[in-house]
Order: C-alpha cells, then sequence, then structure tokens
C-alpha cells in the first residue's frame, strides 16, 4: 500500500497525509448552488478540507489526499477497493492476470475501445510510461547514507520509491498488451496499476512523437550506477515533465494537461474556491458516472463545512472529525452521518537530519514529554470514547499483528510522560525544537500547543514552525520534528519502504537506520505470510528503539449528506468519500 499525506497509498506505488491536513479556507462559497442541473444531468456538489497542489499525486511533493482523490477520479486504474479493502479489478479499463509465479509474470491488456477525454486511443505507449515512471529502471543513480544522489542519473521520483524490479516489458504487436517479468517476486503485484498519464500528452509536451518516446524506453539500456552512461535527452525531459509539469495552483492554460483517462475530467477551477469536473464522454463501464457535474469546494473549516450543508451549499462533506462537528451534524434535519475508523493516523517524526536530534539521548528525551494520552482525550475520545493512544508505526488497532506487534516494539516506554527521565537524559541541556504542522489543522494545533508546553517541562524550547503550506515544507527538512497523518489505501505493504527506507522520496524525517531499511526493501519480495510479519514486527521494533517519533491516533473519519444525494456509503481508506463517486444519484 502506498501512503497519502493525511491520507496514505498504492500507486504503483506510496503516501504522507495532509490528511485531514487543512489547506483550506474558511468559509468560501460558490457562485454555484448544489440543485443547478447541467446539460448532462444533476450536479453534485461536496466539500474537502485541502485544495489541489497537483495532478499527479504520485511524486513525493503531490502526493496529498486530495490529489489522490482527483487522479481516483480522473486518471485510469486497473482496479478499486472495496468497503472491505479487497482487490477489485476494474474490467472497464482492461484486464491483468499473473501468467507465471517463477519467474512472476504479469499481462496487462485495455479494452480495444479505450480512449483518453481528447479522444486518443489508450495503448500500450501509455502503459509503457506508467512503468518506467514506476520502475526506476533507467536509473543509474548512486545515494549516500541520506539518499542524495551522488552519481548517475535519477530520472522519475516517486512517492512510493522503486517498489518493483522487472525486465524491460513486452508489448504486443497489437499494442494493446503489455508483459512484465519480474526479477524477483513481489508481494503486492496485484496492486500496481501500469498506466497513470497519457504518452502522448508527454511527447507532445517534450517535442517528440509518442512512437519516439516509447522507442525511447525500449532502446535505452538499464541503468548501470556501477558505469552510469549519460543521460537519455528524451527520457530526462520527460522524467522533468512528470516530476513536476503537472504540480499548479490554478487551472493550467495548457488543457492538455488536463485529458483524463478516468469516469470524470477536471473542467474548471477557481483558486481557493472550488474545483468543478464533468463527465469523460470517452468513458465507458460501470464506473461511468450517473450524474452531469461534480463541484468540489475547498472549505478547510469543519463548521464552514457543516453550514453549507445545512444552507444547502453542498451536498455531502467530509470535514475533520470532532466532537462538536459530530454534535451539529446530528443535531441538523435531513442529514445523514457515517463514521467509522480511517486507515490513517496521525504521528510525531523526528527529523534525523536536524542536529539537535543527532544524538539518540535527546530524541528519547523528547518523546518522553510527548502527552499522547492528553492528545487523544481532546481530539478522539469525544468522537470515539473506546479509542486508545496508537502503539505502532506500522499496524492499526483491529489489524493483524497489532497486539503482538505492541507487545514487542518497545512503545510501552511511552506510555506515560517521564518528565525527570527526560531531564536525566538532557543533562541539564536545554535543546531548540521547531516543529512543522498545518496551523489550519484545529486538531494540529491542539497537538503542537500540549506537545509545547509538556517539552518545556523538561527544559525543551519548542518553537513554532507551523505554516499553512505545511505540505510543501515537509520535504524540504527545515525543521526538527512534525506532526501530521499518513493515510493508506488499505492494502498492500508499499508503505514501508515509503516510510523506512532510507532516500524513499516519503521518508520525509530522513530515517537513516539501515537494518530498517534493509528489512522495508525486503518485504517487496517476502512472498511468506508469516514471515512478512515478522518483518513488520521488526521494522516497527526499530523505529521505536531508534526513536523514529511517535504515533498519535488512529484518525476517526466522518461523512454526511443531505436527503438529495444516493450512494454515498462510508470508506475510511485513501480515496475517502469519492470512492464510490459512480454509484451516487440526485
Amino acid at each position: 500500500m502506498k501512503i497519502t499525506r493525511k491520507r496514505l497509498r498504492p500507486v504503483v506505488g506510496a503516501v504522507a497525509v495532509a490528511a485531514a491536513a487543512s489547506l483550506a479556507l474558511a468559509g468560501c462559497t460558490t457562485s454555484t448552488p448544489s440543485s443547478e442541473a447541467s446539460s448532462g444531468g444533476k450536479t453534485i456538489t461536496i466539500a474537502q478540507v485541502n485544495e489541489v497542489t497537483s495532478f499527479n499525486y504520485n511524486t513525493p511533493q503531490g502526493n496529498l489526499d486530495i490529489n489522490g482523490m482527483i487522479n481516483y477520479l480522473t486518471q485510469p486504474q486497473f482496479f478499486t477497493l472495496d468497503q472491505k479493502y479487497n482487490i477489485v479489478h476494474n474490467t472497464d479499463l482492461g484486464t491483468y492476470k499473473k501468467l507465471s509465479d517463477d519467474p512472476l509474470k504479469v499481462e496487462y491488456t485495455l479494452n480495444k475501445d479505450d480512449k483518453w477525454s481528447d479522444g486518443t486511443p489508450m495503448t500500450a505507449d501509455d502503459l509503457m510510461l506508467g512503468w518506467a515512471i514506476s520502475s526506476c529502471y533507467y536509473d543509474s543513480s548512486k545515494t549516500d547514507d541520506d539518499g542524495n544522489v551522488t552519481s548517475g542519473t535519477q530520472y522519475f521520483t516517486n512517492a512510493g520509491g522503486c517498489i518493483f524490479k522487472t525486465d524491460l516489458p513486452k508489448i504486443s504487436n497489437d499494442n494493446r498488451t503489455i508483459t512484465f517479468t519480474y526479477k524477483q517476486p513481489y508481494v503486492d503485484w496485484e496492486l500496481v496499476n501500469p498506466i497513470q498519464l497519457p504518452a502522448h500528452v508527454v511527447a507532445s509536451e517534450i517535442g517528440v512523437s509518442t512512437k519516439d518516446l516509447t522507442q525511447a524506453f525500449l532502446k535505452t539500456p538499464a541503468g548501470d550506477p556501477d558505469n552510469p552512461a549519460p543521460a537519455n535527452a528524451t527520457l530526462n525531459k520527460a522524467a522533468k515533465l512528470v516530476n513536476t509539469g503537472f504540480d499548479t495552483t490554478s487551472l493550467p492554460k495548457d488543457k492538455k494537461l488536463l485529458v483524463s483517462g478516468g469516469p470524470l475530467q477536471v473542467s474548471a477551477w477557481t483558486p481557493k474556491q472550488s474545483m468543478t469536473l464533468v463527465p469523460n464522454k470517452y468513458y465507458k463501464g460501470k464506473h461511468a458516472v450517473k450524474f452531469g457535474k461534480l463541484v468540489i469546494r475547498f472549505i478547510g473549516d469543519a463548521n464552514a463545512q457543516v453550514t453549507a450543508l445545512q444552507n444547502g451549499e453542498v451536498d455531502a462533506i467530509q470535514p475533520q472529525a470532532s466532537a462538536d462537528t459530530l454534535k451539529a451534524l446530528k443535531a441538523a434535519s435531513g442529514v445523514k452521518v457515517q463514521t467509522g475508523n480511517q486507515v490513517a493516523y496521525d504521528h510525531l517524526d523526528l527529523n534525523f537530519k536536524s542536529s539537535v536530534f543527532s544524538d539518540p539521548k535527546v530524541r528519547e528525551a523528547f518523546l518522553l514529554t510527548i502527552p499522547r494520552d492528553e492528545i487523544l482525550k481532546s481530539i478522539v475520545t469525544p468522537i470515539n470514547p473506546n479509542a486508545k493512544v496508537l502503539d505502532s508505526q506500522i499496524f492499526l488497532p483491529g489489524q493483524d499483528g497489532y497486539d503482538e506487534s505492541v507487545k514487542q516494539n518497545g512503545s510501552s516506554e511511552f506510555d506515560k510522560v517521564d518528565i525527570d527521565k527526560a531531564k536525566q537524559l538532557l543533562g541539564g541541556k536545554t535543546p531548540t525544537v521547531k516543529i512543522l504542522y498545518n496551523t489550519q489543522n484545529p486538531n494540529r494545533v491542539d497537538a503542537f500547543q500540549a506537545i509545547q508546553a509538556s517539552a518545556a517541562k523538561a527544559g525543551f524550547n519548542v518553537t513554532d514552525g507551523g505554516s499553512p503550506q505545511w505540505s510543501s515544507l515537509l520535504p524540504g527538512g527545515d525543521y526538527d520534528a512534525s506532526i501530521f497523518g499518513w493515510v493508506s489505501p488499505g492494502a498492500g505493504n508499499t508503505m514501508l519502504p515509503q516510510l523506512f527506507q532510507i532516500g524513499n522520496g516519503s521518508n520525509y524525517n530522513n530515517f537513516n537506520v539501515k537494518e530498517a531499511s534493509d528489512l522495508a526493501e525486503q518485504s517487496q519480495s517476502t512472498l511468506d505470510p508469516k514471515k512478512l510479519q515478522d518483518i513488520k514486527f521488526q521494522i516497527d521494533k526499530l523505529a521505536f528503539t531508534n526513536f523514529y517519533g511517535l504515533p498519535l491516533f488512529q484518525s476517526p473519519g466522518l461523512f454526511a449528506t443531505n436527503s438529495k444525494l444516493k450512494g454515498v456509503e462510508y470508506f475510511g481508506g485513501q480515496t475517502g468519500i469519492v470512492w464510490n463517486a459512480w454509484d451516487w444519484s440526485k
């Protein structure tokens, strides 16, 4: 599974959580009422906490929950997940199947009538591009212990890192089928979605033909870090475009960047207010939507979301869950409320590149001051009285392995705040710790203030590094600790290298324990469930014994809809409320 900033995820990829990461405005309104009809049917309007930052959510900087939702609605998907996080093959796009186990060989075939939203047929060229982006096949880079490239070339950057390795794929004569032969077993082969962006658009943007782009992929040899070749010019241009060219804060003037292969396509964007999506007329199948327009309002403030729902400005909301929000929704007339746990969690991470935390004693001392129980009681308990402090960096309560891992991972050392021991470890030092968090997320503000006050008792000077732009600052590392959330798709194991592998683009806190990194990489080719579980136990323990940071709590989820909108069902995974948008009607 690939994780996403609040919210975590599979890509073919990873993850961070801008989860309930409110990047939005409080109380924005749009000029389009939720009852408006479009030429193709009803308009449905929903509210989301965060605003879109990229049309490529698979990069480290684009790996936000809202970007993942837009990707899910607008880009081709070979699979979806049901409410229990089971993998469901999506035959709207095509089929895929395992041809052999040793070597692992998987074949993907597009339906012959598949088209992008501009009418261009989907072909194996698109599958080849998706594979190139995710496989890191051409990389010849070497990195230092901190993950910095010291020689060779690194082309595409992925939130999930290089999670699988194959030989050069084989393309069928009719250019609709691609076959991967893996160099080693891959536990999550069924979660690989080898199509992300339209190859004809990427080719056009860098000034080559689609055929020339595919030929560059087919003829460029695999990267050799010990004998790196000069960078291939075509691949280099394609990688630069894919890595950053889809990042934006407003509707791109170049409409080719909006070409869709999913059931919806983006048609309008009013920055700081809303984004509008309309049906992709070329999309065929059971996931074709039944409405004429979807408007996503960006409303960061939970109270403003509730007000918008009560006033009929929106049909559905997915606010940051809190006791006050839940109470207000239950008191509202004609509102259906759905709650449940998310496959997501909030956490405090320590930056291993920070000079103040280079000493493990200082890391341990700081973690001993974190008032996790106080944070839980102020944020989660009012919504879920049965909630408990989260004691694993890998498992969530109720998941197979959680209780067993907690017994052995060393989390019990941090069950209670221990100011006296923290002072002993500091030995009179008064370190300054700058914490990055989202200042527009009340839960993160509360957590920061509780940590600041508690740590001060041991001698720490905790300074405010919070920012509304926290997600863009996260990869930069100009902080000593961070508070944010991860949300998972609910399936797979890609999160392990994403979080713990040295040099991985989503390893934002630069955790650099080689044993954990090696185990995380090993996990991707471990097919035996018992051995894979043991790897997870080992990594979980290494995270606590090396003072990675502390998990805080599993995130509660909350959906609310008016009486006009039908078909919305609760889902705690990464795609949130839009997970079954094709079932909605109004």
